[in-house]
């Protein structure tokens, strides 16, 4: 009997769970959907009998729930994880890395420059289109690297609004303005899910409508023993995690909403991360694709020094595909990270066919490349998240292009650093959408550092009185114990140092043109 975890009904509505056969070099392990993958030519008996040792405690932990719908979709998801740890057990075995000599240059047909696009003129072939399209956010990520509790959504960033109130507002004008119904899609993790539900109450009475869904859950898997180190499917601590996004394929399709967009007239899926405060609705994209056909595109932009760790898209053996920092073997690290051979990275802005979608899932198609992500526990132990990037995906479709998109698209906050870009006057905001001040003369964005006394968004806020003016700023570097006054104005290049024990306050007002400030500065206020 193959290892399969997922529940098949036959006529006599029979169920069928993992067996303990062990598994040789040429059995197939069978998965959802019918799903097969071969283990290969295991070098030896080591990874044959990890595959086994999993197989049996994934088994296990699904035999343990009762029967039901609950247990029917953590089979699938535990089908799903299999596979994917089968086949990095596989490629460890055979040594699998990326033939670096392979690696060229997009061709001029890969990508193409958003400058030489058709504009659309609003029509109603352009309405059309937009009458076919479903925005998703990826809303997976928590705000703990920002100091806060929650969905990163969830974090103000700008005149009071979260990152979802910027969304829904962008989403609502988009289909007011265009008498369409554009949905919003909220792809949520389960550390996300419960409050994000929680979250989107609040609008229920605005002309939007969002839909949500859970990317999976999986287990995390201890380096040495190979095994999981979740032991039930009650466990909901830190021995589970999200598995990236390159999991919201399966996803969409598992929970019937990839079913119900197609059948609701929706054709296209523009996917982005929910930080990226640059990724609007752009018809300009969307009538290429409808026009072109394209299946697949991933918005890309200029590489600059800031960017050295994004993937980028690059030609392998004459195929479009993704190139991820994890990916490149450690002697070409420095090569990956230069802007001189790689000039362009990945928005994870992305067009996708939903009907492409629906044939690759069904086709169980899809197999990205493995990311390998090894964690250390509060307890010491060394653990692996085997991970996907939904942009790896782009290999899999036909007539896939990257699209040179300008910088202004390509707007994430990650870090405070970020933040305080965003809530300047280097921008103003349009019905949820942010655009750069026509009064900043060039179009480049400063490079700011904040240091550790920055980190955390709720001290980031109590060490600005008002947002500096920042229109002529070039680079801003800030450390140590520093806090600024209401209107002070930042040009050229600046830089402030507090150093340990010292603390610099920049009086309001203040003009600081190509300054550098250290020591010691108290201002009192009477």
């Amino acid at each position: 009997m193959a290892a399969t975890f997922a529940t098949t009904t036959n006529n006599n509505n029979s169920r069928m769970m993992a067996s303990s056969e062990s598994i040789d070099q040429s059995q197939h392990i069978s998965v959802n959907h019918d799903r097969s993958f071969s283990l290969l030519d295991f070098k030896g008996t080591t990874f044959g009998l990890a595959a086994k040792g999993m197989r049996n405690e994934l088994g296990n932990m699904v035999a343990a729930v009762p029967e039901g719908p609950e247990r029917d979709h953590f089979a699938k998801e535990m089908d799903s994880f299999f596979d994917l740890f089968a086949r990095y057990l596989a490629e460890k075995a055979k040594g699998q890395k990326i033939n670096w000599s392979k690696i060229k240059s997009p061709k001029e047909e890969q990508i193409l420059y958003y400058k030489n696009l058709n504009t659309p003129v609003a029509n109603a072939s352009n309405v059309n289109n937009l009458s076919k399209l479903a925005v998703l956010k990826l809303n997976g990520g928590l705000g703990t690297t920002m100091g806060c509790v929650g969905p990163k959504s969830a974090i103000e960033v700008r005149d009071g609004m979260t990152f979802l109130d910027l969304t829904v507002r962008q989403v609502e004008y988009l289909n007011s303005t265009n008498q369409v119904n554009v949905p919003l899609i909220l792809m949520n993790s389960f550390n996300t899910d419960v409050d994000t539900t929680n979250i989107i109450q609040k609008y229920s009475s605005h002309a939007l409508q969002i839909l949500t869904f859970n990317q999976s859950r999986y287990p995390r898997v201890g380096k040495e023993s190979l095994l999981p180190t979740a032991s039930s499917y009650a466990d909901n601590g830190p021995n589970w995690y999200p598995p990236g996004h390159g999991d919201l394929f399966e996803s969409l399709n598992n929970s019937g909403l990839l079913d119900q967009l197609i059948a609701d007239g929706k054709e296209y899926l523009f996917i982005s991360n929910v930080d990226n405060l640059g990724a609007t609705v752009d018809t300009t994209i969307l009538d290429h694709m409808a026009s072109s056909g394209s299946e697949f595109i991933m918005e890309v932009t200029d590489k600059t020094k800031a960017d050295i760790k994004g993937g980028t898209l690059i030609d392998y053996d004459g195929q479009v595909r993704l190139l991820e920092i994890a990916q490149v073997p450690s002697e070409y690290i420095e090569e990956f990270k230069s802007i001189k051979k790689f000039k362009i990275f990945n928005t994870n802005n992305l067009w996708v066919s939903l009907k492409a979608i629906k044939r690759l899932v069904t086709d169980s198609a899809f197999s990205m490349e493995i990311i390998e992500n090894i964690k250390t526990t509060e307890g010491g132990e060394k653990v692996i998240q085997l991970e996907t990037a939904v942009g790896a995906a782009i290999k899999h479709f036909q007539n896939a292009i990257g699209i040179n998109v300008p910088r202004s698209r390509f707007l994430p906050v990650k870090s405070t650093s970020d933040l305080f870009l965003i809530t300047s006057d280097l921008y103003s905001l349009h019905h949820g959408v942010l655009s750069m001040n026509n009064k900043r003369l060039f179009g480049t964005v400063p490079l700011v550092k904040l240091g550790d006394h920055f980190k955390k968004v709720g001290h980031y806020s109590s060490r600005f009185k008002s947002p500096p003016h920042i229109l002529e700023l070039d680079h801003l570097t800030v450390t140590g114990d520093v806090t600024f006054g209401s209107d002070v104005v930042l040009r050229g290049t600046v830089i402030i140092v507090a150093n340990h024990g010292s603390r610099i306050d920049i009086p309001s007002g203040a003009i600081l043109d190509d300054k550098v400030v250290s020591g010691n500065l108290r201002i009192l206020d009477h």
